[in-house]
């Protein structure tokens, strides 16, 4: 049996400070008014990623990669990663701000919770009137000045706040820390991980009263207190892959497409196409595939040729 251009199942996880916009901005099947993430494409234990279209309809990713292996993540990707699918794909509704947090590198992540460290990219979807994101922080900083802010609850005073807007791309390398600020919804690529040291919390409660757990003594050896410059500027040249993001963990390219774009691949990694704005067809062995704003679909590494279509910003993810 061939392989065809993969979607699945969205993932929803409801969340402290989630809200509506997966539904209304998006159109996820959500069922509560606090869902804050829908996990496109995960191979996360516990939150495997299930086909929702064509022939594999009902078959994990890592069902698919265990059986089609290269095929499906690429001849360079399975000498690196074996079968294990090394990102992970999320679209993220803010209504309140998140947690201010932080992950470790992989070399900590691997020792402490025999896992991947979490490098991420965010892309900036839609953002309220004034809606801003917490990166870094706003000069050199120590374990001592940083406890210090900690105890005192004015961790806030010392970190970098950015107004953002639609369009806006940041990367957030291990140890930086960061929020999603309010009134923000974020397509997110990651490692596969889910490792995150939150340190603040601004003392909220949840329904029952409690407060989440926070990770102040995991974090000091984890933090980058150096300052950083995640914010990435990149061209918008119409109808070709436009680089945004080139680190070792993924490749992010932003095609405003407008038109056709003729696309070639080598076989050495999936592509993962998020579909940030507009509506888009690909065209693939005299087969057509539609997509619109919140479709996130995998494009198995065996795909090599094929057509893309239509009126739409698309985010364009591999790995170099």
């Amino acid at each position: 049996m061939k392989l065809y251009p993969l979607q699945f199942e969205p993932i929803l996880k409801e969340r402290i400070w989630g809200g509506t916009k997966l539904k209304t901005y998006l159109n996820k099947p959500i069922l509560s008014n606090i869902t804050g993430e829908s996990w496109e494409i995960s191979t996360v234990e516990n939150d495997i990623s299930v086909v929702s279209n064509g022939v594999y309809k009902g078959k994990s990713l890592n069902d698919l990669i265990n059986e089609f292996s290269e095929a499906i993540i690429g001849t360079n990707v399975y000498a690196q990663f074996g079968k294990q699918f090394p990102l992970l794909f999320k679209y993220l509704d803010a209504r309140e701000d998140l947690s201010i947090q932080l992950h470790p590198n992989d070399e900590l992540a691997k020792k402490r919770h025999n896992s991947f460290g979490k490098t991420e990219m965010w892309y900036v979807m839609q953002a309220d009137a004034d809606a801003s994101l917490i990166v870094g922080f706003k000069e050199k900083s120590t374990p001592e000045e940083y406890l210090k802010h900690i105890n005192n609850k004015t961790i806030v005073d010392i970190l970098d706040t950015k107004k953002v807007k639609q369009g806006d791309v940041f990367l957030l390398e291990t140890g930086t820390i960061h929020a999603i600020g309010a009134g923000i919804v974020i397509a997110e690529i990651q490692q596969t991980s889910d490792v995150t040291y939150r340190i603040y919390d601004f003392d909220r409660v949840d329904a029952n009263g409690n407060t989440r757990e926070l990770h102040v003594d995991l974090s000091l050896e984890a933090i980058n207190y150096e300052t950083v410059n995640a914010q990435k500027e990149y061209a918008k040249v119409e109808n070709v892959s436009n680089e945004v993001v080139n680190c070792k963990y993924f490749t992010t390219n932003f095609i405003p497409l407008d038109g056709k774009n003729q696309v070639n691949k080598n076989q050495t990694s999936f592509t993962v196409f998020m579909c940030v704005e507009g509506d888009f067809q690909l065209m693939f062995d005299k087969e057509r595939y539609s997509y619109k704003k919140g479709d996130t679909v995998l494009i198995p590494a065996a795909l090599t040729d094929f057509e893309l279509s239509g009126s739409a910003s698309i985010l364009e993810i591999y790995i170099s």
